[in-house]
Parts: structure tokens; sequence; C-alpha cells
């Protein structure tokens, strides 16, 4: 997945229907407001809510990090 994907408009999280981040690097897709990542795994998003990890602060704080603009 990159982040020209226009799939990326349309992927909403599974538990607060929000919109999610591309982790390029990480190869995952992020969900900041309920800290949780879910994995692409052979460019395919797995968005069940099973799927999903917590993130704990440190590493939310990290990811905040690859997300941010110029």
């Amino acid at each position: 997945m990159n982040p020209d994907d226009p799939l990326l408009k349309i992927i909403a999280c599974p538990l607060d229907k929000g919109p999610l981040t591309l982790l390029v690097l990480e190869d995952a897709l992020y969900n900041p407001r309920l800290h949780r990542r879910y994995p692409i795994v052979d460019g395919i998003p797995q968005l069940l809510p099973s799927s999903g990890e917590q993130v704990a602060e440190d590493e939310h704080q990290r990811l905040l990090g690859l997300t941010a603009g110029p």
C-alpha cells in the first residue's frame, strides 16, 4: 500500500469508524485516537478488531513523529 492509494480515503478503523494513517515504514495502518495499529499483510490491511494491536504511550509518540508533516 502506498500513500497515494485511493483506498486510504475510504478505509476506516473497525472500532471507531474514523480514518486511519498509513505507516509506510511499519507496513501498518494506525488509529492515533485509540492508539491501535493494524498490520498490512501482503498488501492487504488486516482490519478485524482482533487484528489491531494496542500501542503504549511511548510507541504512540514515536508513531506520531513518523506521521508528522514538514
